[in-house]
């Protein structure tokens, strides 16, 4: 690989945005890469916005990815894909959960969340891979493996091996966790629409 390419990971405060960002991190430095990566937590133990910037290629100087720069946006929410959308570079691809999960103007009743958000984004030309990661982390037996799940889905736009993702798992969350983030892997990487 001779140019660097940029992955952003959105989502909101506790869905496990971080831990995806050191998983696909790890992944990449065992595969002889330079990373870089860099870490926005806002108001994230709030529920607030978090982004995550990982960087990749044969040497990288900066982490920091500008609008039009990101090849993935991986998005744990609808409107945080929306948020960020700006940042995915002309023919990039999108990564979504389906999961609507409520901004406070919609909980205060100032705003409704827009209904045609993914619609929206498909009408530039991006590459929108929606999926249900929630239903399919509660079927691996928690819905805290939906980080897992999206990260499956990212694993379909590289050129590694199913089982390099698989021993960066390993590598990456805690003993107990292994077989249900193997789980959760396997059901988003093997979903079919």
């Amino acid at each position: 690989m001779t140019d660097t390419k940029s992955i952003m990971i959105v989502g909101v405060g506790g869905q496990g945005s971080l831990l995806a960002s050191k998983l696909l991190g790890r992944l990449l430095v065992d595969e002889g890469y330079d990373v870089k990566v860099s870490e926005v937590h806002g108001m994230s133990q709030r529920g607030g916005s978090v982004e995550t910037y990982v960087r990749f290629g044969k040497r990288v100087s900066s982490p920091i990815i500008e609008d039009g720069e990101a090849d993935i946006i991986v998005s744990f929410e609808r409107i945080e894909a929306a948020r960020w959308f700006s940042r995915l570079k002309k023919g990039g691809t999108i990564v979504v959960n389906t999961q609507m999960i409520d901004p406070m103007p919609v909980i205060i009743g100032a705003a409704e969340y827009p209904a045609d958000v993914l619609e929206e984004m498909q009408k530039t030309g991006a590459a929108v891979d929606a999926i249900d990661a929630l239903a399919l982390a509660e079927e691996a037996g928690s819905p805290k493996a939906a980080n897992i799940v999206l990260m499956a889905r990212v694993a379909k736009y590289f050129d590694i091996p199913y089982d390099k993702w698989i021993q960066a798992i390993e590598k990456t969350v805690a003993p107990k966790f292994v077989e249900l983030n193997r789980k959760a892997f396997s059901l988003g990487y093997h979903y079919q629409k």
